[in-house]
């Protein structure tokens, strides 16, 4: 055997276990990953004889639809799904519009302060909302703009069990993980040629005409991506409707926290691993919207996250 030939058998042999290593951490990840998820849709179908047959794991021997029929009639499904996308639509659409202007103006204008306000763009991504809940709770309960409302009604305005305080956050680049999303578009604006631009403004065009017209347009993959991640995390989140009081028919998720004490006391149901079921039914209703959004938009979200810097 000569020289050639062993250095081929060493390459391939180098390239197989490397191969191979990273075929074992894909499925030990994705193991973790969708291991969780693939027990509770199971679960979700489970009998109450399969619940107490140690010879079933993850294939149900008399699966039943009966938790997910009542589950959705607590969860009074469709009206409350309804609401939650239109809350976290709403809520979508102001932070992708207020974030990547923010971060159009970090990627192209220089400005005084700068370096420290981006800063804080990046503190805020860093830095626990838990740290500022109690101040955020008190601004909103006693809410007032430089004393103004308080001097023409004699009184400060609680904006508290309202979903107001959350767009205020919102409209403001405050609210759930703008830091992030401000982050995400000065880094995908800071990739594209400002070529672009100088050959607007010669053309005459405005810069708030070339912002939305052309460099917005040209942003699509990184939309996309914030809109994904605002839509999921407004959905999901329960810190902040549960600090400002906010409506359950507007965050369901805030209303499948307490589906399994709801069943039990109107189903008299007072087995925990039966409840357990029904909740599981009801998470796996939560996700169903999720997941068909992000297989319609996948394309263009995969392609946002490799262009915006978030990887790599």
């Amino acid at each position: 055997m000569d020289s050639n030939t062993k250095s081929i058998i060493t390459t391939g042999f180098k390239n197989f276990m490397i191969t191979l290593f990273r075929v074992i951490v894909l499925v030990g990840i994705s193991y973790v990953i969708i291991g969780p998820v693939l027990g509770i849709v199971s679960r979700s179908f489970f009998s109450d004889a399969d619940n107490y047959n140690s010879m079933v794991y993850l294939i149900p021997q008399s699966p039943t639809l009966e938790r997910y029929k009542l589950a959705s009639e607590t969860l009074d499904y469709i009206k409350t799904v309804s609401g939650s996308l239109l809350y976290s639509l709403s809520l979508m659409v102001i932070q992708v519009v207020m974030c990547s202007m923010a971060g159009y103006g970090f990627a192209r204008y220089e400005f005084p302060f700068k370096k420290l306000l981006f800063g804080c763009v990046v503190l805020m991504i860093v830095v626990p909302t838990h740290t500022i809940m109690l101040p955020l709770y008190m601004t909103f309960a006693n809410f007032d703009v430089f004393g103004i409302i308080k001097m023409i009604t004699g009184s400060s305005v609680n904006l508290l069990s309202t979903p107001v305080p959350m767009y205020i956050l919102t409209f403001f680049s405050c609210g759930l993980r703008s830091g992030l999303y401000i982050y995400i578009f000065t880094q995908f604006f800071r990739g594209l040629p400002k070529e672009i631009e100088e050959a607007a403004y010669v053309d005459g065009a405005s810069t708030m005409y070339t912002y939305f017209r052309i460099m917005l347009r040209n942003a699509i993959p990184s939309v996309i991506t914030v809109a994904i991640f605002s839509m999921v995390w407004q959905y999901n989140d329960t810190f902040y409707a549960k600090l400002f009081l906010v409506s359950d028919n507007l965050v369901i998720s805030k209303k499948i926290a307490s589906l399994e004490s709801t069943i039990g006391n109107v189903y008299k149901i007072y087995d925990p691993n039966i409840l357990e079921l029904y909740l599981d039914a009801g998470i796996v209703l939560i996700m169903i919207p999720l997941i068909i959004i992000y297989v319609a938009l996948q394309k263009y979200f995969i392609e946002g996250v490799e262009r915006s810097g978030i990887v790599g």
